[in-house]
């Protein structure tokens, strides 16, 4: 169900008119690489989520929008491959699930993992979910 509402989202985000050959130039976000990103706790106790167009807008939603997409192009557009920030994490457990649906690079996106807590999310997701 929540991705289902997540991929409604996305479809909202992605601009169905054409883009003038000025704005096409210009920094604005293009429409093949927008992201919504999501993060959830454990049964949805808590949700929070952001758009992430890159290039990033000046006005963008996301706090770190330019380490995002950054990252996202080191991984070639594939969630699973981020560079990440390594860095040791206390053991324990508070699960947290990450969502991304949109498109990158004309490619649709429907990526979904969770990790056991949200400094394991931080240290393999780096920038992207830093919102």
């Amino acid at each position: 169900m929540r991705l289902r509402a997540a991929v409604a989202a996305a479809a909202l985000l992605t601009p169905t008119v054409a883009v003038p050959a000025a704005a096409a130039e210009s920094n604005a976000p293009v429409p093949d690489r927008g992201l919504l990103l999501t993060v959830s706790g454990s049964e949805d106790t808590w949700i929070r989520g952001v758009t992430l167009f890159c290039p990033p807008a000046p006005d963008a939603h996301h706090p770190r929008a330019a380490a995002a997409c950054a990252a996202i192009d080191r991984a070639e557009g594939d969630l699973d491959a981020l560079p990440g920030s390594p860095r040791l994490c206390i053991k324990g457990y508070d699960p947290v699930t990450a969502t991304a649906t949109g498109t990158w690079d004309g490619r649709p996106v429907g990526w979904q993992r969770t990790f056991p807590d949200a400094c394991v999310m931080d240290a393999v997701t780096g920038p992207v979910f830093r919102f």
